[in-house]
């Protein structure tokens, strides 16, 4: 049955804790998922979460903090004690466990991992806040279950038994060697097929994709995307087995990867939400809108340096704010191709060659928009030939230069090991206009012998 979230429901679980019927608030709660138990969280003050997470089992608490945002969540945990956070951690898995840490201050930090019961899952922990949290190391968690080559079916049953009651879901089962190097993987359907004397050693299977422990999220993204990977194993340089990064997990990697790029490409510099106060509003805003300002600051100064020429030819400047808008466009359309490509490793040949392809894109694009404009601008706006001959050949030159800016940025960026998403938006946009501007003025200066 479907969980449904009113308003009554909320106004009841509030009245509960207002007055401290914890007894009807477990009932009401009991069978609800932890899903649903964060969207909770979500629809009441953080006092009110803070007491239902202190009250609720820490099995369902721990995934429903997990589903939190971030922000909210740390707020929860601000009202929280180093063992009750502790108590959370317990029923995390390691790479969630290390998230939810990593939002915490360093002192908070070792208090909460000195209170957690478990001394494997904390050294689990403590060795994985040491990998960046982008790799494959800071994605993968500890929780897996292996067998060793040498075991009998009969033994290598009993001893995954005793492993997957700490794994949350068992995608794969990987097989080592006497020194936990990665050797191969355990179909489930030979191992109930196989004889019970029978070794290991006789029926894994050989061939496993794996990645490095310190490949990038998107290395891991790509190769779970290429193999088609429920889950695939962590090994560090020498080839030993440290952990498994599953499906969700890179999943929300992806997500969180596209929420950043969508970010820069929009002119913000930080995660911020639409509740946040103003100060970090404004910080995560201003410096691209800066950015934004001066680059207009550039464009008004060109068009300032030809004011003479409106003076002989005064309607070209009505056409200004179609060639800003058509650069800008342009550039937009082509970085975004160009970075989506090198986000997924589609991206193919080298930048001569890109380059070439995106000019004669452009050349085809600016051909047939140069002809609307100029019919439009000869017969309606009543421009003489030469200046619809020159707002022609402009829009072609400006097509033509946005479209190779917007290609060859984010390339160029990404040779460098920058994100190449900060070339799209604002930065893209602003650059083509002050271009657009000064090569619009150039070729009808040019064109009109003035």
């Amino acid at each position: 049955m479907a969980f449904e979230l009113t308003e009554d429901l909320i106004e009841q679980i509030e009245n509960f804790i207002e007055v401290g019927d914890d007894t009807s608030i477990l009932a009401l709660l009991e069978e609800v998922h932890h899903a649903d138990i964060a969207e909770i969280l979500d629809e009441i003050s953080t006092e009110e979460a803070t007491y239902l997470i202190k009250l609720l089992d820490s099995e369902k608490t721990s995934e429903a903090l997990m589903e939190l945002d971030e922000g909210y969540r740390e707020e929860i945990l601000d009202n929280l004690s180093p063992q009750e956070i502790a108590d959370e951690l317990n029923e995390l898995d390691t790479d969630d466990a290390v998230d939810f840490l990593s939002e915490l201050d360093e002192d908070i930090q070792r208090q909460v991992i000195d209170a957690i019961e478990d001394e494997e899952h904390a050294r689990d922990i403590i060795e994985m806040l040491r990998y960046d949290e982008d790799s494959a190391g800071g994605l993968m968690a500890k929780e897996l279950v292996r067998v060793r080559e040498t075991w009998t079916v009969a033994g290598c049953v009993r001893k995954m038994r005793a492993q997957a009651q700490n794994v949350t879901r068992v995608h794969s089962v990987y097989v080592v060697d006497k020194n936990d190097h990665l050797i191969g993987r355990l179909s489930l359907k030979d191992l109930l097929t196989a004889e019970a004397k029978s070794k290991i050693s006789d029926i894994y299977i050989p061939n496993v994709d794996s990645v490095n422990v310190h490949d990038t999220g998107e290395d891991v993204a790509r190769i779970m995307q290429k193999y088609d990977l429920e889950a695939v194993p962590v090994v560090n340089d020498a080839g030993v087995l440290l952990g498994r990064i599953t499906v969700d997990d890179i999943l929300d990697f992806i997500r969180d990867e596209a929420d950043e790029d969508y970010r820069m490409a929009a002119g913000i510099s930080q995660t911020v939400e639409a509740d946040d106060n103003l100060f970090k509003l404004t910080r995560a805003r201003l410096p691209w809108l800066m950015i934004g300002m001066f680059g207009g600051l550039g464009a008004a100064s060109i068009i300032t340096g030809f004011n003479s020429i409106f003076e002989t030819f005064p309607k070209l400047l009505v056409f200004v704010p179609l060639i800003q808008a058509t650069a800008g466009n342009v550039g937009v359309q082509s970085s975004a191709i160009v970075v989506q490509g090198l986000a997924n490793d589609s991206l193919k040949g080298n930048i001569a060659g890109r380059l070439l392809k995106e000019c004669a894109l452009a050349i085809i694009n600016g051909l047939a928009i140069a002809t609307v404009v100029l019919v439009i601008s000869h017969f309606f706006f009543e421009t003489t030939y030469l200046e619809s001959v020159s707002i022609g050949v402009a829009i072609i030159a400006v097509i033509i230069l946005a479209a190779l800016i917007g290609t060859f940025i984010p390339i160029v960026l990404d040779k460098r090991g920058i994100d190449p998403a900060v070339a799209t938006g604002p930065f893209i946009t602003t650059s083509n206009d002050v271009f657009g501007i000064l090569t619009y003025f150039l070729i009808a200066k040019l064109i009109l012998g003035f």
